[in-house]
C-alpha cells in the first residue's frame, strides 16, 4: 500500500471562493489581483513573476489571445460607430476618414490592450485557472507553488 497525503481545502486554499469582479478591477488597474497594491506588469505587457507586495505568484498566467480579442472588440465598436456617425452627419472625404480613424484605432488599441490583459489575469486568478489554485489544469498539467 502507498501512503496518500490527505489535506483539507482549508489547508491548500482549494475550494475557497475568490471574488471575481474585484480581482478583475485590480487587474484592469494593472495591480496584483490578490492584494491590489503590487504592480502586475514590469513592462507594457510583461507580467511580473511575483507580486512585489504580497509575493503572489503571477508567472503561470496564460492570457494568450483573450486580451487582443477583447481589445479588437471594444475598439472596433467605438471606431465603427464614430465613423458611421461622422459619415452620416458630415460626409467627409475619404482622406479625412483615413487621417482620423487609422491613428485613433492604433492609439485606442495600445491604450486598451494592457488593461484587458490585466483584467484577464484577474479573472484567471479569481477562478483559480492555470496554476492560480494549485490544482490540475484541464490539459493535465499539475501546477504547484
Amino acid at each position: 500500500m502507498s501512503s496518500v497525503d490527505i489535506t483539507t481545502p482549508a489547508q491548500t486554499g482549494i475550494g475557497q471562493k475568490r471574488a471575481i469582479w474585484p480581482a478583475m478591477r485590480k487587474g484592469l488597474a494593472g495591480k496584483c489581483p490578490n492584494c491590489g497594491t503590487g504592480d502586475l506588469f514590469y513592462k507594457y505587457l510583461k507580467v511580473n513573476d511575483n507580486c512585489g507586495h504580497c509575493n503572489e505568484e503571477l508567472y503561470h498566467q496564460r492570457a494568450d489571445d483573450a486580451p487582443p480579442y477583447f481589445t479588437i472588440f471594444i475598439v472596433g465598436h467605438i471606431v465603427v460607430a464614430a465613423m458611421l456617425v461622422l459619415e452620416k452627419l458630415y460626409h467627409p472625404a475619404l482622406w479625412i476618414h483615413m487621417a482620423l480613424w487609422l491613428p485613433l484605432t492604433i492609439l485606442l488599441s495600445f491604450w486598451i490592450l494592457q488593461p484587458m490583459k490585466g483584467m484577464t489575469i484577474g479573472l484567471q486568478w479569481a477562478n483559480r485557472m492555470h496554476g492560480f489554485g494549485n490544482e490540475e489544469d484541464v490539459d493535465g498539467t499539475i501546477w504547484q507553488d
